[in-house]
């Protein structure tokens, strides 16, 4: 597919002009894409060592056939896990480091954390096409400041969120996450430079809301306008919390460092748009591996088409769960695109007095209480040798304490039958203690 050489006008914004691959036109130009593109990542995949045996059988002039398709094993994190250093790069690789430009920091799931080699031809689709997308998705362009609070570093997302935003005419301010900049001075950045984007991940937007909130800085009234995160999942809970405290739209958007950003809200639509004419995305049935009915939820198996000339990734099992469907045709160039849905998983839970309490309840729950600005969970052995859910809260000012805490009892009774112990502190205490962390550590099992 050519190169986008016009620019496409859609309600006022323009798609930039010289992407490496261009919007698709219909579904029909992703389905071309797919015909072509598999059979190339098929290819690359047979000259890995590792991948290669694994393709002995498969019949590569069948690859449009889904029955022959879903013959090529799913690639998972535990065989990676199980490749030293060393093999992973000679053996799952098919390129040297002499065609690499940069190294992406895997995200840890694979035990010790690999560097994936990207090529420039990769990159040309991973940040010049797939992260500068975000962009004319969400509704921003030149004249937008975009404040990046993503962790800098070794993380991709910190440093191809700017980039990309800088390739498509937006201003940036490279402050990372709190261990880079303070957090008391990245609100100060944001008071001065007046950014209309902020962009992090959930749980350290919230932060930057919590310390504001005890810092009396009213952050709803600042001049950020839009939210974008990234790298965690988002509750409507955590989505609700985030767009009171900034006053601001939010947008969320997923990716994974096997492929790039692959997933980003369309502005006015709601939800996210897949870019599927970059990957192949399949949801499958996690117990039979068959494809799952559209809108049907299901584990979400990922090839890159225009990226693997280096790592060839082939059917990566990514670990999340699902939902895809397509949109209805519309004049939104992004209309081609089918929405995708996180759906959130259990991440993990405190088993009280035999009673599970999944932490992504429990936080949805305290985000929901308007009176309370923080939090944080805690498990412990009480004094008569029982398990005690305890939780320390922030109150939002003006909220009386007394009734905030009997109201929170009550309600807590109600929802997870634990009798909880509810200790209040002082505005501010938890976005000093959540500051030494990338992510704040909001449950703590002490028994």
């Amino acid at each position: 597919m050519a190169a986008t050489t016009q620019a496409v006008e859609h309600g006022g914004e323009l798609e930039p002009e010289r992407w490496a691959l261009g919007l698709p036109k219909s579904v029909s130009d992703i389905e071309a894409i797919h015909q072509a593109k598999k059979a190339l990542a098929v290819e690359r995949a047979k000259q890995s060592k590792f991948l290669g045996k694994r393709l002995s059988a498969i019949d590569t002039r069948k690859l449009d056939d889904p029955e022959e398709w879903s013959k090529i094993p799913v690639l998972t994190k535990d065989e990676l896990r199980k490749l030293s250093t060393d093999e992973f790069y000679g053996d799952f690789c098919i390129a040297g480091f002499d065609r690499a430009v940069e190294f992406w920091r895997s995200g840890g799931a694979t035990g010790k954390p690999l560097f994936y080699p990207r090529s420039a031809q990769d990159m040309r689709y991973m940040l010049g096409v797939s992260f500068r997308r975000i962009w004319p998705c969400i509704g921003a362009g030149p004249g937008d400041v975009v404040h990046v609070a993503f962790p800098m570093g070794i993380h991709p997302v910190g440093q191809l969120t700017p980039r990309s935003a800088e390739m498509e005419g937006l201003a940036t301010v490279w402050a990372g996450s709190g261990t880079t900049t303070p957090s008391d001075v990245q609100l100060e950045l944001i008071l001065s430079l007046k950014p209309s984007i902020v962009a992090a991940m959930p749980s350290y937007a919230l932060h930057l809301a919590n310390l504001a909130e005890a810092r009396g800085i009213d952050l709803a009234a600042s001049s950020v306008s839009k939210v974008l995160v990234s790298a965690e999942p988002l509750t409507d809970a955590k989505r609700a919390k985030l767009a009171r405290s900034w006053g601001a739209t939010v947008y969320n958007s997923f990716g994974m460092t096997e492929g790039a950003m692959t997933s980003v809200e369309r502005d006015g639509l709601g939800a996210m748009v897949a870019w599927t004419d970059l990957f192949l995305l399949e949801v499958v049935d996690s117990a039979t591996g068959k494809p799952v009915p559209a809108g049907a939820t299901g584990a979400l198996v990922m090839t890159p088409l225009w990226s693997n000339t280096i790592t060839p990734f082939l059917r990566w099992l990514t670990g999340d769960i699902v939902r895809m469907k397509p949109q209805q045709a519309s004049n939104d160039p992004f209309s081609v695109f089918p929405i995708l849905e996180h759906a959130l998983r259990t991440e993990g839970f405190f088993k009280v007095r035999g009673v599970n309490i999944n932490h992504g309840d429990l936080e949805d729950f305290m985000f929901a209480q308007t009176a309370i600005q923080d939090f944080k969970g805690e498990a412990v052995t009480a004094a008569d040798g029982q398990d005690r859910l305890l939780l320390f809260i922030e109150v939002r000012r003006g909220a009386n304490p007394r009734l905030v805490v009997e109201e929170l009892v009550n309600a807590l009774k109600q929802k997870f039958e634990q009798t909880c112990v509810v200790e209040i502190l002082e505005a501010g205490t938890l976005a000093r203690e959540f500051e030494k962390s990338v992510k704040a550590p909001r449950f703590i099992d002490r028994r």
